[in-house]
């Protein structure tokens, strides 16, 4: 079984022994997954700030708030880089405008749980995203970045089924008892 320690530490090596060595090119598969991934994180911000909008709940905001913030943080890394490497950015939807709660008619509004549980799948999404740019990078410091946002993901993702359970709103697909086990 191989050791996730020494995995990284050959990374490192690798990484040190080529400090020296200007970067090769992109492949377009990487480029593809920061083109993809940066829409991703785009449209992440755009439903965190329809979040925003919708929620009244002081818990739901902090952690919307907490992953706008990690959104803005990959988004803005992820332009530098793409600027650098001269990929072209996407067009993405413009931000939504600041509105009150109660301007939204009830039938319309997303509930708190409807918007936890889209935070989740859009969480899901994005860590199948950059677990994907990461198997696909060879350049070292493209799959630091991917490994790098992958575990900012993980962090939010343990706020959010921390909070998710705590309100009863985590869905829980059926259990599974295979033919033959006892019933429990």
């Amino acid at each position: 079984m191989p050791n996730p320690l020494e995995a990284v530490w050959n990374t490192l090596k690798t990484t040190i022994d080529n400090i020296n060595e200007p970067p090769t090119p992109l492949h377009i598969i990487e480029a593809g997954d920061c083109w993809t991934y940066l829409t991703m994180v785009e449209e992440f911000l755009r439903y965190e700030e329809i979040g925003l909008n919708t929620t009244t709940d002081d818990e739901v905001r902090e952690m919307l708030t907490d992953i706008l913030k990690t959104c803005e943080s990959q988004k803005k890394e992820l332009n530098e880089f793409m600027v650098k490497e001269g990929i072209p950015l996407p067009d993405v939807t413009s931000p939504k405008p600041k509105s009150s709660s109660k301007d939204i008619p009830l039938g319309v509004k997303l509930t708190d749980e409807e918007i936890a549980n889209g935070v989740a799948f859009k969480l899901v999404v994005c860590l199948q995203a950059c677990g994907k740019g990461q198997a696909d990078s060879i350049r070292n410091d493209v799959g630091m970045m991917w490994l790098g946002f992958y575990l900012e993901w993980v962090t939010v993702g343990k706020v959010l089924k921390t909070l998710m359970i705590k309100r009863g709103w985590i869905k829980v697909p059926p259990y599974y008892y295979p033919p033959g086990s006892p019933q429990q």
